[in-house]
């Protein structure tokens, strides 16, 4: 009986070892992986000129692997996009899908103090669009992303978005 016993206290101390090992080796813990964390929070959007554009809800899920937004805009249009850090190929990726049946693909870094993603796209014309996408901390409880478009091969681009979130009180 005693053998039992201590066999049982010796696998319960070595799975109470590795849950702890498990636990330290957090794989979105590293610095890359909490750069975009600025965008996490509730959100109210305004357009430049201080109209109302949407609110957004920007959430940290999967064990904080993942930056999860819900977009409701104001005009009906919704969407939501999954984001990562993706260590393999040192890069940011962002997936987007909205209630219009779109979807867009970005990948990017952090850099001079701002996240920049880009994508290609294709218009309902069978165009080849280029895709910007850049979210600038300004302050606290206030990002900016602007979201930029290119017909001609990058030589001329096109604001699409350019939103304001303030950070919900």
């Amino acid at each position: 009986m005693r053998d039992i016993v201590l066999v049982v206290v010796v696998c319960l101390l070595s799975c109470i070892s590795n849950g702890s090992a498990e636990q330290e080796k957090k794989p979105c813990a590293d610095p890359m992986s909490r750069q975009f964390d600025f965008w996490v929070g509730d959100w109210e959007v305004k357009t430049p000129d201080g109209k109302a554009a949407g609110t957004s809800s920007i959430q940290l899920i999967l064990d904080n692997c993942i930056i999860f937004e819900n977009w409701t805009g104001a005009s009906g249009y919704h969407g939501k996009s999954l984001n990562v850090y993706n260590s393999t190929i040192g890069k940011w990726q962002q997936f987007w899908v909205d209630n219009q049946g779109g979807s867009l693909y970005f990948a990017g870094e952090f850099r001079d103090t701002a996240l920049w993603f880009q994508g290609e796209s294709i218009d309902r014309d069978g165009n080849k669009l280029l895709e910007h996408l850049t979210f600038f901390p300004l302050a606290e409880d206030h990002v900016r992303q602007l979201w930029e478009q290119s017909k001609d091969g990058g030589k001329t681009w096109v604001v699409v978005f350019d939103g304001h979130y303030y950070r919900k009180k």
